[in-house]
């Protein structure tokens, strides 16, 4: 079919890899349920840190009522495959590593977040293994985003420095993001071992970019890419996701896509269009819940940067 041969192509374009903040669709975090809830939390706390990546949400709903949202026209039809259904909203938040001078910090990351509603579909074809993902981000980086708000917030409530420079911040600005993740498993050895490779291309005015890749999962699990009822009521498997990246605009870094006037970025020639990323983490799913427990570790992203790591916990829940 067509999509497949232009996603092989995206997969084999190249080993440059995009890795999202929060990537709650790759095969491995699979919740087996057309209908469930779950939260995502991302935090650099979680790696002793407060700088750069230091904080994202993600609440996401499943439901095959869902399959009416007019958003999902706009994708990619995906013929013979298995869909599934969702909406969820995302919150992604930046600062450099004084964050509690007002000065502007020359030489470090920008101040930056960005709110989003995403549609999202999820697509599997289980007689050849393959996996297809879309979404469509819509909504705003810069103040009406309430990063300060929301920071400012937390640090009190938890007795931390309070951050002084959002008012450096990204001005306000237009998010319209389109993803597609492309997956086809590679390897399985009963229900302890499975890798797959993965290929991404996203295109918008937050991140642009393409994409691919590999992920490892070990342990108690069961295949993402068969829609058999599952007979084991208990997973718990590792999971490890080393990606590369070539990054075409990331607007946390150069300011939004539109509007050119923000107090202080970081210019085209000194974003990294390469970064290498090791994604890791712990899950443990049953026939209801689902628990993860993830680390991520990132080279610079610019010039005059420096690697980041942070943490995350995501929660979820079948009905």
């Amino acid at each position: 079919m067509k999509t497949t041969y232009i996603l092989l192509f995206l997969l084999f374009l190249g080993y440059h890899v995009y890795s999202q903040k929060i990537n709650n669709l790759v095969s491995f975090r699979d919740i087996e349920s057309a209908s469930y809830l779950r939260f995502n939390y991302e935090n650099d706390f979680f790696s002793a840190t407060d700088k750069n990546y230091t904080q994202g949400y993600n609440l996401e709903l499943a439901h095959p009522s869902l399959k009416k949202n007019p958003i999902n026209r706009l994708f990619l039809k995906t013929k013979n495959y298995n869909t599934r259904y969702g909406i969820s909203i995302e919150h992604i938040g930046f600062t450099p590593s004084d964050f509690v001078s007002p000065a502007i910090q020359f030489g470090d990351r920008p101040f930056a977040s960005a709110i989003m509603l995403k549609s999202f579909t999820v697509a599997t074809d289980t007689s050849k293994s393959n996996r297809i993902s879309q979404s469509l981000s819509l909504g705003l980086i810069g103040p009406g985003s309430f990063g300060k708000e929301m920071q400012v917030k937390i640090h009190e409530a938890t007795g931390n420095k309070i951050p002084g420079g959002w008012d450096n911040q990204i001005k306000n600005d237009i998010v319209f993001n389109y993803r597609i993740d492309f997956e086809k498993l590679l390897y399985r050895y009963n229900s302890i071992f499975a890798i797959n490779s993965q290929a991404t291309a996203q295109v918008g005015t937050l991140f642009t970019n393409i994409s691919a890749g590999v992920n490892v999962s070990l342990g108690l699990l069961k295949s993402s890419f068969s829609l058999k009822k599952n007979k084991r009521k208990f997973q718990l498997y590792l999971y490890s996701q080393p990606v590369v990246s070539l990054i075409g605009y990331d607007a946390t870094l150069q300011g939004g896509f539109f509007k050119k006037d923000s107090p202080y970025t970081i210019e085209a020639s000194k974003v990294e269009r390469f970064t290498a990323e090791f994604n890791y983490g712990l899950i443990l799913k049953t026939s209801i819940l689902y628990f993860e427990y993830a680390k991520t570790t990132i080279t610079r992203e610019f010039e005059s940067g420096n690697s980041a790591n942070w943490g995350g916990i995501k929660v979820g829940f079948t009905f």
